[in-house]
This record gives structure tokens, C-alpha cells and sequence, in this order.
């Protein structure tokens, strides 16, 4: 894998490598896939949506791989694996566990089908990709796996029982993955945004919800691919191990 330095973003910083993306058709998924190919490496596409994911990959380029997965079935991600593996021929360079369910419900109405969901997405799923390209990125010593957190991976809001509970998860479980991967070639990081102006908000309407932040507002999706970008084009004696991101 080449690892040219150059302005951000620039192509062929990433010539060679291969990375897996999870929730890549849209939001910060999709920012985060765009950037990676832009700057020379070939993505496999992890989303459920196989029809529209196929579309996006044509428009993205040869480098993007569409991989329909619904990551909250280990059947279907035991099967995405596989592909990804003859698709970019071996192990990837990076993972980035970005997929994400959001349910904002009080507790007292959650409904437990609901929150096993948020878990599996969020917690879970992570896990299973982890646990299944860690070895070959251990023994090869070099690897990339990135968690796309939350600011509600340290904060606590209410309705927010489901997400809280798989982000803070979330965030134990790459803290564990940094103390158990040091020294060994692979990096971790953790990247947690403040609130991001992504499709995920359509349904809930945060302009007009006292205590949301408006649109307007949050993040971009691309000011977290950037981040992803920064953390995984470092010299590979610097792990970046936490970038927490909010709107200046």
C-alpha cells in the first residue's frame, strides 16, 4: 500500500489499499466511502439497500464495491465477508464501522424489539467485523479500524436509551481494541461527532424540537470522512486514538 503525502484528500494517498465501509449508501457512510476512493483506494460497500447500493458504486467508480448486507443479521455479514475478501483480494487495510441505527424513544415506551435492534447495529455488528478481520490484520501487522462514534457516546439526552447505550458500547469497545492492539501494527481510532446533518434526521425534524440542534447547524458528512481521512493517512508510527469532532 502507498501512503503518498499530499494536500487533504488528494489522490493517491491511499493508492494500493483497500478498506470496508459499513452504511456506506448515504450520510457519513457515503462521505466517508467517497473520500477513501477519491484518495486511491478500492471500497467495499457494506448497506442494506443492494439495488441503490449497486447504482451508487456505478456512480462512485471502479474502486467502489457494492455489498449488500443488513448488519444486524450474522448470516449476512459472515456472507459480506467472504465477498469483500475475494473482492479486494485478502484482508483490507481499513474498517470503518460506521453503520448505525438511531430510535429516540423514552424509556418507559422503548420497545425491547427496538433496543436489541440498536445493539445489534451499533454494538454488535462492529464486533463481528472486528473480531473477523483483526487476526489477518494482527498476523500482517498493519491495519485500520475506525468506529464512528457519537456525542452521545460521553452525553446523555433524554428519549436516547437505545443509542446511548450501543455508542457508549461502542466506545468501550475500541477503547479495548487500542489497549489490546498496541505495539501490534494495527490502529484504532474512535471519531465522535457532535450531530450531523444527515438523511437519519428527516423523520425527527430537529428545527423544530425544542433542545435539538437545528441543521443548519451540525456537522457535514464530509468534515467526518476528513477526519477518517486524517486518521488513517498518519505515519504508521502515530495512532490518532480519538478525534472528537463539534461545529466551530
Amino acid at each position: 500500500m502507498s501512503n503518498t503525502k499530499g494536500a487533504d484528500g488528494a489522490p493517491g494517498r491511499l493508492t494500493g489499499a483497500s478498506a470496508v465501509v459499513t452504511g456506506a449508501s448515504r450520510g457519513i457512510g457515503r462521505a466517508i466511502a467517497q473520500t477513501l476512493i477519491d484518495a486511491g483506494a478500492r471500497v467495499a460497500l457494506i448497506a442494506r439497500s443492494a439495488a441503490p447500493l449497486r447504482e451508487l458504486a456505478v456512480a462512485m467508480g471502479p474502486r467502489a464495491v457494492p455489498v449488500g448486507c443488513d448488519v444486524s443479521s450474522p448470516a449476512d455479514v459472515a456472507s459480506a465477508l467472504e465477498i469483500v475478501a475475494h473482492a479486494v483480494g485478502g484482508v483490507p487495510d481499513i474498517l470503518v464501522n460506521n453503520a448505525g441505527a438511531f430510535t429516540l424513544t423514552p424509556i418507559d415506551t422503548l420497545d425491547p424489539g427496538s433496543f436489541a435492534t440498536d445493539l445489534q447495529t451499533n454494538l454488535v455488528a462492529p464486533f463481528r467485523f472486528v473480531r473477523a478481520l483483526l487476526p489477518d490484520m494482527r498476523a500482517r501487522g498493519r491495519g485500520d479500524i475506525v468506529t464512528i462514534g457519537s456525542v452521545a457516546d460521553r452525553a446523555i439526552f433524554p428519549e436516547n436509551a437505545a443509542y446511548a447505550a450501543s455508542k457508549h458500547g461502542a466506545r468501550a469497545l475500541h477503547e479495548v481494541l487500542r489497549l489490546e492492539t498496541r505495539g501490534s501494527g494495527v490502529r484504532a481510532t474512535l471519531i465522535s461527532p457532535g450531530p450531523v446533518d444527515t438523511p437519519l434526521w428527516d423523520a425527527i425534524d430537529p428545527d423544530h424540537r425544542e433542545g435539538f440542534t437545528p441543521r443548519a447547524q451540525m456537522l457535514s458528512p464530509q468534515a467526518v470522512a476528513d477526519a477518517v481521512l486524517y486518521a488513517v493517512t498518519q505515519p504508521r508510527d502515530v495512532n490518532v486514538d480519538e478525534l472528537r469532532l463539534s461545529r466551530s
